[in-house]
Order: structure tokens, then sequence, then C-alpha cells
């Protein structure tokens, strides 16, 4: 009997190629054949599975918004079973920081698509921020949940300090990528920005 073909997990197989390749040499310099040989597969299959560069691009820009969400998971379940709102930002935040390898081919993978968002049509109508936005939205959640709470000031504008939070993790993160400071030093002024918003620890 041949064997069955489990065609999400092919398509997943050759995203994650996708991934590791661009980490190494850029989104830019890709083609579908460059993925077919990192995913060990034909460039017909790839051709099968997707049709177009650009509906692979659509798919690697999932799986890689899937990983990162599966590892910040992973650090609150690490963090215990209460985490708490400042325990569950503090995650999202230190996740989106290059310190090994993953976490550092996410972050120059997403700054490429970031760039070609600009000027590709079918990212920028809207796949590209839907990631941010739903970071954006989590964040402010946990702010509004510590508010309630009595665990930041009373006035907290939670959306702009979720906002605030994110846009200094990646640009933190970019700043850890070409070297500028270290990953502890980075994380050091995420939680001294935690320590503000959530005075008695949170």
């Amino acid at each position: 009997m041949p064997k069955r073909v489990d065609h999400e997990e092919r398509r997943t197989q050759i995203a994650e190629a996708l991934v590791r390749v661009a980490g190494r040499r850029g989104l830019h310099a890709i083609g579908m054949r460059d993925v077919a040989a990192e995913a060990g597969v034909s460039l017909r299959l790839v051709q099968y599975y997707f049709e177009t560069k650009e509906k692979l691009l659509l798919h690697g820009l999932q799986q890689l918004t899937t990983g990162l969400g599966a590892r910040i998971a992973d650090r609150v379940r690490a963090a215990g079973d209460t985490p708490g709102p400042r325990g569950m930002i503090e995650a999202i935040l230190l996740e989106a920081l290059p310190v090994d390898e993953e976490s550092r081919t996410f972050h120059l993978v997403y700054t490429s698509y970031a760039v070609l968002s600009v000027t590709d049509e079918a990212l920028a109508a809207q796949p590209f921020i839907d990631g941010p936005d739903a970071a954006e939205d989590l964040v402010a959640g946990q702010l509004e949940r510590a508010r309630e709470a009595g665990l930041t000031a009373p006035g907290t504008d939670v959306r702009t300090e979720a906002i605030s939070l994110l846009a200094l993790s990646a640009g933190l993160g970019t700043s850890v990528l070409v070297g500028q400071r270290t990953p502890e030093a980075a994380a050091a002024v995420l939680r001294h920005h935690l320590d503000r918003l959530f005075p008695d620890g949170g």
C-alpha cells in the first residue's frame, strides 16, 4: 500500500525550509529552487503546493508567526502556573529578542518581510500587519487586566503602552542583531520599562 502523504505536513516542511534559507540569505535573494533544495524535495513539488513564490512567501510568513507563538507559549509555561499580566507581557517581549539561532532567524526573516511588504502588494494588503496587530491586542489586553487588578496606575493608557513596549522590543532586537548591545542589556532595558509600569512587581 502506498504511503499516504500528509499534505499539511509537507507544506509546513517546505515553509520551514523557506524560513531557514531566508535566515541565511534574506528573502530577496532566494527562489523556489533554493527552497526546494533546502527542503530536500523537487522544485516541481514546491510548485505543486504553492504555485508561485508569492504564495510560498505568504505561507512562510504564517509559519514564522506560528513558530513565534509556540515559543512564547513555551516561555509562559516555564514562568509557572500563574505568570500574571506582567509575566505574559515579559514573555512576549523577551521572545522577540534574537538570543539564539532560532530567535535570530525569526528576527532576520521577519525584518526581511517588513522590508518586502513596503513594495509587495500582496503582503502590504494585510497579511504582514496581522501578526503585529494581534501582538498589540494581546499586550493591551494584559495591561487592561493589570489596570483592573490595580497592578498599574489607574490612568494607564493601555493601548499606547502596548504600542510603546512592542516598538521598544523590536528596536532592541535590531540593536542586538547588529551587535550594538548584548541580549542581556536589551532584556534589562525591557525590564526597566516593565518596572515602571508595574511598580509593585506585577
